[in-house]
C-alpha cells in the first residue's frame, strides 16, 4: 500500500504545481491584455522610435522577449509576442536576442505612420559627397550599435581626408555627443585628425542624457577606440552610462562645444564644408552627423522666451524649491516635470496645456497628478496659452480670459522638432519608413 500513497502524495503535489503554474500564466496574459488596452485607451500605442515587430508565423509564445525587456513593453497576447507598452520602448533590442525563434525585427515608422530615414552607403556618407550620418538619426537606436557606427564613419572619413585636396582647418566636425558622437570623437582623437564637436546640449550624453532616472539604456558590451570595451553589465541604467562617459573624456581629453546648436551646413567648390552653429562657423573636409531624432527643443515663439528662468527639461527638482514654476505641454514629459517638482516643499506648480484633455499619458502619471490636484499641490490649466513672459510673471490665455500669473521659473515640454528639414535643406536624401527595417 505504500506505492500508492506514494503515487498519491507526489502525484498530487504535481498536479498541484501544474495548476499554479497554469494560474500564474493566465495572470500574467491577463495583464498583458489589460496593459495593452490601457495603452490603446491613453493613446500610447503608437512607438516614438525604433521598435521591435513580431512575425506570428515564427512567434510561438515562449515569452523569452518578455522577460528579456527592461521596459516592460512585450507582452503575450494571443498566444503571440505583443508591443503591450509601446511608449516605453527606446529601441534597444534585447528581445530581439532573446527570441529564440527570431520572430522579432526592429523598425521605424508604422503602416499608419512614417518616419524619415536618410539614405546612407555602407560607409554611413549620405548622398551629398562629405557628409556622413551614425547613430540614431540614420535610424539605428541600439547604442552598441550606434557607437560601433561611429568608429566605422570615422574609417571612412579618414579616408576621404587623406584623398581630400581641400584646403579646411578641420578634418572633420561631429554634431553631437551621444553614443556615436562620443565614439566617433575619440576615432578621431586616437587617428590625430583635426576634429570639433558640437553639442546643442550643455552637457554630453545626447538623447540619452533626457531619458528619464534610471532607465536601462544598454544591454550589451560595445567598444571605443583609446579605451577599449565598454562592458558595464547586462542592463546599464542611464546614470551608469553618462558616468562612463564622463570618466572617459576625463581621461581622454576629448573636446566638445557645448550649447552650440546647428544651423546650417554650406558645401563648397573643393568639397569642403562650412558648418554655421548658434556660436561660430567652422571650415572642415567632412561632417559626421551624429544626431538623435529627439532634435531641437520645440519653442513656444513668444516674447520673453529668451530669458535664462526658460528652460526645457527638468533636471533637478530641488532646485526649484520654494520658487513658483509654470510647466508647459500636456505629455508624460510635462506631467512627470509638475508632479516633481509639486513633492518639493514650498515649489507652487501650475501646469498648462493647451488642449482640453490629457490625452497621450501614461495612467499612472495621470492619476498622481490627480492626486495632487485634489491636495492644492498643482494647478491645472486646459486649453490655455503662453502669451509672454516677464520677468516675474507670465501672462496666459485662458477660457476666462487673460491671466497674470506670479513666477519665478518657466519649464517647457512641449516635444522636439526633428532635424528633417535641416537635411533637406543640406540636401540630404531621405527616405520614408513605413515599419520596414
Amino acid at each position: 500500500m505504500l506505492i500508492p500513497a506514494y503515487f498519491a502524495v507526489y502525484g498530487g503535489a504535481a498536479v498541484l504545481a501544474v495548476g499554479v503554474h497554469l494560474l500564474l500564466r493566465r495572470r500574467k496574459l491577463q495583464a498583458a491584455e489589460q496593459a495593452l488596452n490601457a495603452s490603446r485607451q491613453a493613446g500610447l500605442n503608437e512607438p516614438a522610435s525604433l521598435h521591435p515587430v513580431v512575425d506570428p508565423n515564427r512567434c510561438f509564445g515562449s515569452g523569452a522577449c518578455v522577460k528579456a525587456c527592461p521596459e516592460q513593453a512585450l507582452g503575450i497576447v494571443d498566444g503571440k509576442a505583443t508591443l503591450i507598452n509601446a511608449s516605453a520602448c527606446i529601441g534597444h533590442g534585447a528581445c530581439v536576442t532573446a527570441c529564440p525563434s527570431q520572430a522579432l525585427s526592429l523598425v521605424f515608422g508604422t503602416a499608419e505612420r512614417g518616419v524619415d530615414i536618410p539614405v546612407l552607403s555602407q560607409a554611413f556618407e549620405t548622398n551629398v559627397p562629405g557628409i556622413f550620418i551614425a547613430g540614431e538619426l540614420g535610424g539605428m537606436g541600439l547604442i552598441r550599435k550606434t557607437t560601433e557606427q561611429g568608429r566605422q564613419a570615422m574609417q571612412a572619413i579618414r579616408q576621404r581626408v587623406a584623398q581630400s585636396r581641400a584646403e579646411a582647418p578641420l578634418d572633420v566636425v561631429i554634431v553631437g555627443s551621444g553614443p556615436a558622437g562620443i565614439s566617433a570623437g575619440l576615432s578621431a582623437l586616437h587617428h590625430k585628425l583635426r576634429y570639433a564637436i558640437l553639442e546643442q546640449e550643455d552637457a554630453l550624453g545626447g538623447t540619452v542624457y533626457h531619458y528619464p532616472r534610471n532607465k536601462v539604456v544598454m544591454t550589451a558590451a560595445a567598444k571605443l577606440d583609446i579605451v577599449g570595451s565598454m562592458n558595464l553589465g547586462t542592463e546599464v541604467a542611464k546614470e551608469s552610462l553618462l558616468s562612463f562617459w564622463q570618466g572617459v573624456v576625463k581621461q581622454t581629453g576629448l573636446r566638445f562645444q557645448f550649447s552650440e546648436r546647428l544651423e546650417g551646413i554650406e558645401q563648397h567648390a573643393d568639397g569642403s564644408f562650412t558648418v554655421r552653429s548658434s556660436k561660430a562657423s567652422y571650415h572642415t573636409k567632412a561632417v559626421l552627423l551624429a544626431l538623435g531624432r529627439r532634435g531641437s527643443p520645440r519653442k513656444l515663439d513668444v516674447p520673453g522666451e529668451e530669458q535664462a528662468k526658460v528652460v526645457y527639461r527638468l533636471i533637478d527638482a530641488e532646485q526649484y524649491r520654494g520658487q513658483r514654476v509654470l510647466v508647459v505641454g500636456g505629455g508624460d514629459s510635462a506631467l512627470e516635470a509638475a508632479i516633481a517638482l509639486a513633492e518639493e516643499p514650498g515649489t507652487t506648480v501650475t501646469l498648462s496645456y493647451r488642449s482640453q484633455a490629457f490625452s497621450r499619458v501614461k495612467d499612472k502619471n495621470r492619476q498622481k497628478l490627480k492626486q495632487l490636484q485634489e491636495a492644492g499641490r498643482i494647478e491645472v490649466c486646459l486649453q490655455s496659452n503662453v502669451l509672454r513672459i516677464e520677468a516675474d510673471q507670465v501672462q496666459l490665455k485662458t477660457l476666462e480670459g487673460e491671466r497674470a500669473l506670479p513666477n519665478d521659473a518657466v519649464i517647457v515640454c512641449a516635444g522636439g522638432v526633428l532635424p528633417t528639414p535641416l537635411l533637406q535643406a543640406i540636401g540630404i536624401r531621405l527616405e520614408t519608413k513605413y515599419g520596414t527595417a
